[in-house]
């Protein structure tokens, strides 16, 4: 978010506009073995895994606690709880076996020095030889700069807080 100010013919600070960047989305895919309601049946939020986090998303994320509710239908909530806070995801939309999207409805966390999450979704693929290709979209706004800099290294960050969801999702599709 950036303000501006415009300066006024006396040269003092007239109006300030706010001024907010669209969220940036990184998606990870990955292929399970599995037809996608078995896939969707293993959907779950980084909170719910019940393992702890590799020691590098621990240094760089919020350790998760659990998950309060269950946000199994649009307009349901779901608060995420981390060592240091909380988010308060809200269930947008749901087309079974094909996507489950959330937005974050309160950010009371402190993630990467400051970025705003504001959403998400799971996207499930059927693919011709019975597997399933699901991807994760993180959606959020980073004041970081400067952004090219920046911007690549949250993009990574995100890659590997996928590639983690992914496979423990995976997992479960393949055991259960």
């Amino acid at each position: 978010m950036t303000i501006e100010m415009k300066a006024g013919v006396s040269g003092e600070l007239e109006e300030a506009a706010i001024v907010v960047a669209p969220p940036v989305a990184v998606i990870t895919r990955m292929v399970f073995d599995a037809a996608p309601a078995q896939a969707w049946s293993s959907l779950m939020f980084y909170e719910e895994i019940g393992a702890r986090p590799p020691l590098y998303l621990r240094l760089l994320l919020p350790v998760p606690i659990r998950t309060e509710g269950k946000a199994a239908q649009v307009g349901n909530e779901a608060k995420c709880l981390y060592e240091g806070g909380y988010l308060l995801k809200r269930t947008t939309d749901i087309q079974p076996d094909q996507l489950y999207e959330f937005e974050v409805a309160e950010q009371r966390l402190s993630i990467g020095g400051g970025m705003r999450l504001s959403g998400g979704r799971y996207t499930l693929h059927a693919l011709e030889d019975g597997r399933t290709e699901v991807s994760v979209e993180t959606r959020y706004v980073s004041n970081k700069r400067p952004r090219w800099l920046w911007r690549p290294l949250e993009a990574m960050v995100c890659h590997w807080f996928h590639r983690y969801l992914l496979a423990s999702m995976r997992r479960k599709a393949a055991s259960g």
